[in-house]
């Protein structure tokens, strides 16, 4: 298994958590599952915090985390790849 599909598989992986996170935040969790969510947040809330503040809310809607996943998914992780496959890794 080379470097750059463990890379692409983590931050596959990362964007599932951000999923989770925001399907989480929907609802009010308790017990265990806040606990989860709390740690979820402070996993994910600093990468979508950079699309907060660049993404304006349309009618109390945030759309930052799409944006996040949208370019996690179509730009970080094909750039990645590709950057350490010519690198040979």
């Amino acid at each position: 298994m080379s470097l750059a599909s463990i890379v692409s598989q983590i931050i596959s992986f990362y964007g599932i958590l951000i999923f989770v996170y925001v399907i989480m935040s929907w609802f009010r969790p308790r017990g265990v599952f806040y606990d989860l969510y709390r740690v979820l947040g402070s996993l994910c809330e600093p990468y979508i915090g950079l699309f907060r503040r660049i993404v304006p809310t349309g009618g109390g809607l945030d759309f930052s985390p799409m944006v996040a996943l949208l370019v996690l998914q179509l730009l970080v992780q094909p750039l990645l790849v590709r950057i350490l496959l010519s690198l040979g890794l």
